[in-house]
């Protein structure tokens, strides 16, 4: 048996509650002393004391634990907010719940649905935007989340977002302005608010140097099993335009997986073309030293999205209100080289 509230109690001579409202966080608000709460984490730690989490969110109605849902754990770009995310919150004094949807509707409304019974206190979504069944459900019950990098336009949830279309545009812009003019855009997931507008960037880039969108240079991959999917999109866009001489990404991820396409091709991308990416690795900067890039805030997403969700947690139970659906929109790092 592990040491209880009574073990503790009994060792200090207090009431069990007084031991239960010092080792809950709750001492200052029932105007416990400073010398007593010292006395009684002393104690529990030199007793070995572990908390039953469950009895303790059964009895203040409160976990202690955030969730995290990502799209993809192995993509660079969420683990690196989820790194943020959990740094943050545990310095706030709560843990962190990760699990990834795969871009997938079903398993993300899974997710959620599992989360809300292991009584998380609260949600940061990177959601799929496919189907809004759970989300609608979250704010239909005034349950805290926070959702980023992609959003729900027709829903009032928090959001943290980049600015998707002013930094497509300033890459694209400095692209012509380098004088390429047959540059591809390599995009995927048409149905969401993000890649639309980073394709919105793309075209308003090549109308205000005075060139013409060509059906051509438009590169869409499926997402689900991209990898496979690429190559048959590349090979599209070098039959019908020999004359492509730049290429814009609109994520890092279908940068990487291009340039194992021109490696394997024999095509060496760093001879005669210009590039351009949303956001990259570490070592992207190796493999093309001249793609101009717009890195993204990853600290300040994963900060702001914490902030949002506390805030929203306190308001909630202090005030006994729901606040109002904040948007922030972060600026990326433009990177110019050549």
């Amino acid at each position: 048996m592990g040491t209880s509230l009574k073990d503790i109690a009994e060792t200090l001579n207090l009431s069990k509650t007084t031991v239960s409202w010092v080792l809950s966080g709750r001492a200052d608000e029932k105007g416990i002393s400073a010398a007593t709460q010292q006395r009684v984490s002393r104690c529990a730690q030199r007793l070995n004391y572990r908390p039953n989490l469950l009895a303790r969110s059964l009895n203040t109605g409160e976990s202690g634990m955030i969730g995290l849902i990502l799209p993809s754990i192995s993509d660079s770009f969420y683990s690196q907010v989820a790194r943020e995310v959990e740094m943050e919150v545990e310095e706030h004094g709560y843990s962190l719940m990760i699990c990834s949807s795969e871009s997938e509707p079903e398993r993300e409304n899974r997710m959620i649905r599992l989360f809300r019974a292991k009584q998380v206190d609260g949600l940061i979504i990177a959601p799929t935007v496919r189907s809004g069944e759970e989300i609608r459900r979250l704010v239909d019950e005034s349950f805290p989340f926070v959702v980023f990098d992609r959003r729900f336009p027709k829903l009032d949830t928090h959001c943290v977002l980049i600015d998707n279309e002013r930094s497509s545009y300033a890459l694209v812009r400095r692209l012509t302005e380098d004088g390429f003019r047959r540059i591809a855009v390599i995009t995927t997931n048409p149905h969401l608010e993000t890649m639309d507008a980073r394709r919105a960037g793309y075209g308003r880039a090549l109308a205000d140097s005075g060139i013409a969108f060509d059906e051509s240079l438009y590169g869409e991959v499926e997402f689900a099993g991209y990898e496979r999917n690429l190559p048959g999109v590349l090979d599209r866009i070098f039959a019908r335009d020999e004359g492509v001489d730049g290429f814009f990404f609109t994520t890092h991820i279908l940068a990487l997986e291009a340039f194992r396409y021109f490696h394997d091709r024999g095509v060496d991308i760093n001879d005669g073309y210009g590039l351009a990416c949303i956001h990259e690795v570490p070592f992207m900067s190796v493999l093309a030293p001249g793609m101009h890039v717009a890195r993204m805030p990853v600290g300040r997403i994963g900060r702001e999205s914490v902030r949002m969700l506390l805030e929203d947690m306190r308001r909630r139970k202090s005030a006994g209100e729901v606040p109002p659906a904040e948007t922030v929109e972060l600026e990326c790092e433009l990177c110019f080289r050549g």
